[in-house]
């Protein structure tokens, strides 16, 4: 399953503990580019029935098309619950954690189910999986071509507790499972995957570094668990106005150079400019619209 070719592609996903009404209200005015209403991590056992109703009132009450996009995380355990409850008209789709292929599948037949009892089109819902096991991991490549997937992200927090990894400030350690997701993302022709949360919500000063080392090995957008997280990944993720002018100078002396038939142009510095070169310039003016 592809992007909507007319819809934003979203840098800041921010999460909202969906039995919290206070911060459902103002979440949407953080300037996050999509809402998680979250069901699963940030929801104590005894209120995730109270957080399923009130994630669904917000959804109801929302306004359809306006505003931040709208996902729900689900409960691994109580998928087809979660699902029936909060795929409603509004919903972008749900975000599925420890995605792994027999999950997937599950939530694929419990969105269809809703589609068709809200009369909603086939694939309205979509998915975004959440990599944080090693099952994930190893199968990566099969979660990307689920049906519904159209985006990938990473929990680093409960996958290096189940292999038992200790990661320094950069988390290194998990650099090459960062480079498998990519990897999976491209392959499979979905948008540039999702990076995992800084959890560390008082002292933002880390978070552009550890930002932009996510935006050099391929993500294109990160979770946040607070407001204040926000406009730091926005900024990492966008473009800035050099890097877009830059960009479209490359693609006006390639475009330039085949009205005149010549097979090659060269840029400001005279280096060549290859399909490559021309396709990284597309991408830096797809993110900056």
């Amino acid at each position: 399953m592809t992007a909507r070719p007319d819809e934003p592609v979203p840098r800041s996903y921010l999460y909202v503990p969906a039995d919290q009404p206070d911060k459902l209200a103002k979440a949407p005015r953080s300037g996050a580019d999509a809402l998680i209403l979250d069901l699963e991590d940030a929801v104590a056992a005894a209120a995730k029935a109270a957080a399923r109703e009130q994630a669904r009132a917000f959804l109801v009450s929302a306004e359809a098309g306006r505003g931040p996009q709208l996902w729900v995380r689900v409960n691994a355990d109580t998928l087809g619950e979660d699902v029936g409850a909060v795929a409603v008209p509004g919903l972008r789709g749900v975000m599925v954690p420890k995605a792994e292929p027999a999950l997937l599948a599950r939530a694929d037949a419990a969105l269809g189910a809703s589609e068709q009892a809200h009369g909603l089109p086939a694939g309205t819902f979509a998915i975004l999986a959440l990599i944080e096991s090693a099952v994930g991991v190893l199968r990566a490549e099969e979660v990307a071509l689920a049906p519904r997937v159209v985006r990938l992200g990473l929990g680093e927090a409960d996958l290096a507790g189940e292999l038992a990894i200790r990661p320094g400030p950069a988390r290194e350690e998990l650099w090459p499972i960062r480079s498998r997701i990519v990897l999976a993302s491209a392959a499979a022709g979905l948008l540039a995957p999702v990076g995992p949360t800084d959890t560390a919500v008082r002292d933002t000063g880390p978070l552009r570094e550890t930002t932009e080392i996510l935006l050099r090995q391929g993500f294109r957008a990160r979770t946040a668990i607070s407001p204040r997280q926000i406009p730091t990944i926005n900024e990492v993720f966008t473009p800035a106005p050099e890097e877009v002018e830059a960009a479209r100078d490359l693609l006006d002396r390639l475009a330039e150079a085949e009205r005149n038939g010549r097979g090659v142009a060269l840029d400001r510095a005279g280096r060549l400019i290859d399909p490559a070169v021309a396709r990284s310039a597309r991408e830096v003016l797809g993110r900056a619209r």
